[in-house]
């Protein structure tokens, strides 16, 4: 009826920017109130609930424009759209760069449900199957009224993805609560609604002006489908219309608002938080983290809702559970929010790609952190993939293990292992870095400067074995370098790079152009590891280099390892306790020795144990060998990696693994539990 008095009123409407505008003045008043001599608009009903408030601005409607309303809108069949379509439609009239800015990511509702089952919704589904047999009314009706009391708070809403998606679950709950009353043959029928669940327990704050009014319309699509389900189990018609309910979202910024002013004693807080690495941040945004505690300030702006809502429930029961970017889990981001934050960790996705209703997937890896600050009687979670792993305490880390904090260490915590150190640092504007073209084109005019140039070494070229070459002018003196003048030129190019510099050390750097800005060569040969490497390598690419061979910063050193310390360090524990406390860029690897090295546990071998490490390590090496011809990209790529080398690693897995007693079977996640405790009393 409704559409068809709509339809009819865009086609004989001539001036359809002033009739829409006094329609929506008609819907937004009673019946009783309006004018009663405007006949065609009352036949409309009467709305309410704030869908048609204040003063809408309409631009000019075209004949274009009324076209595609009566063509596709009016025609439209509103009945069966999955009201998170919103997110959808709202994300698609914003640009990638401003969604970037405002850290926008968008959930689609297999993620949704990531978040709100082990919150809330799985445990309600189980209270109700235990109800359900024997269909008892008083206590089929307690239980709905219970769920009528709930209120849900996110406090960075979007579109209203998780209330509409939470409104839609809570709502389905209560049908089956209904169909059960009814298959006890208990009358609804004297019940003006049955109904009891409402759109005003759910909360919000959205920053965006025209999310808010998208969140608010998909709270109204649910609560409509919803009624349209009711009535299909109770055989009896719902009223719709007028609004009986109003969504309580708010537009403002959640890290400015006082929440208990905005979501009174709600039960649940639940969302998607805007992602923003401190390097991206604006002004305001570091301002916001800033006002809410100075010791989040290197951290990402998602970790601004963790504090709001750990202060929120410090003196109530509330629970919550938010997306984040996998950052907060890892690095040197976990031990400053965690020491901040009063919460505990009640469950937790491990990483997982991101997945969203959007046509333009994030390129981002996220974990779902639930905690609370009062006790929490409920089993503590880890879901890992497909595992779900119950947990004695879950950490910063997201690991079955003790709270620890790790922090930059300027040396590692056991005495016996050697220092590690970055490469060195040339911040030369690339004046003195060679490609095997420019070398060879040097020494044909300049033999003389093959004295100066050295192979130059990355994580790139380490690992995918690409030649560089650069000018290690460290004994050259002024009158060698002066009877070559492409290298004094790309010299004096060095000194104005620097000289442009804010930094007070490259300006310092300056008066020494002929050098790198930060000199750390080992004078032996040294042991190598790559700052980033894949996430997909079970095993970082590493190993001993030449002494001759120049290591850049993309490097961390070892100056005199020893094989016995090489295979600790390319073995599963390693590589276990790295790939949890390590920071990461984008999914890969980044390698740290202030956090990942200098905090590392290492075992207390028996000479026997020790000697075992070392044959085994050394094997790693042999099979390396065999395939000159290969990097060790190549050699380390699942699919690829030889035989040899496969079986060499697990004989020095097994090895560093009895020297520290662990099983032979343990787990990755379990080595890591292990080493944390070890860590705890170390």
């Amino acid at each position: 009826m409704i559409r068809f008095l709509f339809t009819k009123f865009i086609e004989t409407e001539n001036d359809l920017r002033r009739g829409l505008r006094d329609l929506f003045k008609v819907l937004n008043t009673p019946e009783n109130l309006r004018d009663p001599y405007d006949e065609n608009l009352n036949l409309f009903p009467y709305v309410n609930g704030g869908l048609f408030d204040g003063n809408i601005e309409l631009p000019k409607i075209t004949p274009a424009a009324k076209d595609i309303i009566l063509n596709e809108v009016c025609t439209f069949n509103w009945k069966n759209i999955s009201p998170t379509i919103f997110g959808a439609v709202f994300e698609s009239t914003i640009n990638a760069k401003f969604r970037r800015k405002g850290g926008m990511h968008y959930t689609s509702r297999v993620n949704i449900h990531k978040v709100i089952a082990p919150l809330f919704l799985d445990a309600l589904n189980a209270e109700f199957e235990q109800i359900k047999p024997s269909r008892n009314r008083k206590n089929l009706l307690n239980f709905q009224d219970k769920i009528s009391k709930l209120k849900f708070f996110d406090p960075a809403c979007g579109s209203g993805n998780f209330l509409t998606e939470t409104f839609i679950s809570l709502r389905r709950l209560e049908n089956k609560i209904l169909r059960e009353l009814l298959g006890a043959q208990i009358k609804l029928g004297a019940l003006e609604n049955p109904v009891k669940i409402s759109i005003n327990q759910f909360y919000g704050v959205e920053i965006n002006d025209f999310a808010v009014a998208v969140a608010k319309t998909a709270l109204w699509i649910s609560e409509l489908q919803m009624l349209q389900e009711t009535q299909e189990i109770i055989h009896q018609p719902l009223d719709f219309l007028p609004l009986k309910s109003y969504a309580n979202i708010f537009e403002g910024n959640a890290l400015q608002l006082d929440w208990n002013e905005i979501a009174p004693q709600v039960n649940f807080i639940m969302g998607n938080p805007p992602f923003v690495g401190t390097k991206y941040q604006t002004a305001a945004q570091k301002a916001d983290i800033l006002n809410l505690c100075k010791d989040l300030k290197p951290l990402d702006y998602v970790t601004g809702w963790f504090f709001k809502a750990s202060q929120f429930m410090e003196n109530n029961s509330a629970r919550a559970a938010f997306v984040a970017t996998n950052s907060i889990t890892q690095g040197e981001q976990v031990t400053p929010l965690w020491k901040v934050l009063k919460a505990h960790i009640d469950f937790a996705h491990r990483t997982f790609k991101w997945d969203s209703e959007s046509t333009d997937k994030a390129a981002v890896h996220c974990v779902i952190i639930g905690f609370s600050v009062a006790d929490n009687p409920a089993p503590k979670i880890i879901f890992d993939g497909d595992k779900k792993i119950f947990a004695e305490q879950i950490n910063g880390y997201l690991q079955d293990a003790p709270d620890i904090f790790i922090e930059k260490r300027k040396a590692p915590l056991d005495n016996s292992a050697p220092p590690m150190r970055k490469g060195n640092q040339p911040t030369d504007g690339g004046n003195l870095i060679l490609s095997p073209a420019e070398r060879a084109e040097l020494l044909k005019k300049f033999p003389a400067a093959e004295k100066f140039i050295r192979r130059y070494m990355g994580a790139d070229d380490l690992i995918n074995g690409k030649i560089r070459y650069c000018l290690w002018l460290v004994d050259a003196t002024p009158a060698e370098i002066k009877k070559i003048p492409p290298v004094y030129e790309r010299v004096k190019k060095v000194r104005e790079f620097r000289l442009k510099s804010k930094r007070s050390g490259t300006l310092k750097a300056a008066e020494t152009p002929t050098l790198f800005a930060e000199i750390r060569q080992p004078n032996f040969d040294y042991f190598a590891l790559p700052v980033t490497s894949s996430e997909n390598r079970r095993y970082i690419p590493i190993g001993f280099i030449d002494k001759n061979i120049i290591a850049n910063g993309d490097i961390l050193v070892i100056p005199n390892a020893e094989i016995y310390h090489f295979g600790i360090l390319t073995s599963s524990v390693h590589m276990a306790w790295m790939r949890t406390v390590c920071g990461r860029l984008k999914s890969d690897y980044r390698y740290s020795a202030s956090i990942v090295y200098n905090n590392f546990v290492w075992c207390q071998p028996t000479d026997e144990q020790r000697r075992k490490i070392e044959i085994a390590a050394q094997k790693i090496l042999d099979a390396r060998a065999k395939y000159p011809d290969s990097t060790l990209a190549a050699l380390y790529d699942e699919n690829l990696m030889p035989v040899e080398l496969r079986r060499a690693h697990k004989e020095n897995d097994a090895a560093v693994l009895a020297a520290y007693n662990f099983p032979a079977d343990i787990s990755e996640s379990e080595i890591v539990a292990a080493l944390m405790k070890l860590f705890s009393f170390a």
